[in-house]
């Protein structure tokens, strides 16, 4: 089934954002809870390219050319990160997990599962309520002196 938010994409294309899926995936994983996968991490990862780390999106898309060429080199026919098997994928990581590109991978998918859902990640706080969070904001007013100016 086609992804309806799909259209919106604005860095990501389709390929791509089945591939930060999978990634996403595997760093959080839906294993006992809501993982990367629930939280809209692919989401995420486009508005982050396209904004607050838009700085970033060469090296990303220079780190996924280069993880599709391992892909290709040990795997070989198969189409894509999404395609391979959990393990594979697994293995495929581990041989880049010491670069700068799977730092970015680690990061943008642990802030799209625990940041705030106004930023495209953590659908329906999926993140804060697997950890607990209760983001019931407490506002007072500061008390101070200018409170007896108004008296």
């Amino acid at each position: 089934m086609a992804d309806p938010h799909a259209a919106s994409l604005a860095f990501l294309d389709g390929a791509a954002a089945a591939d930060v899926t999978a990634i996403a995936a595997q760093i959080v994983p839906s294993d006992d809870g809501p993982g990367a996968t629930e939280a809209g991490a692919m989401y995420f990862f486009d508005r982050a390219l396209t904004t607050f780390a838009a700085d970033q999106a060469a090296d990303f898309r220079a780190g996924m050319a280069e993880l599709s060429k391992r892909r290709e080199q040990m795997f070989p026919g198969t189409a894509s990160f999404a395609a391979l098997t959990k393990d594979q994928q697994q293995q495929l990581l581990h041989t880049v997990e010491t670069t700068d590109f799977f730092t970015l991978l680690k990061t943008l998918t642990v802030m799209a599962w625990l940041g705030s859902p106004e930023y495209g990640g953590n659908r329906k706080s999926v993140g804060w309520k697997y950890i607990g969070f209760d983001d019931a904001g407490f506002f007072e007013p500061p008390f101070g002196y200018y409170d007896a100016e108004g008296k």
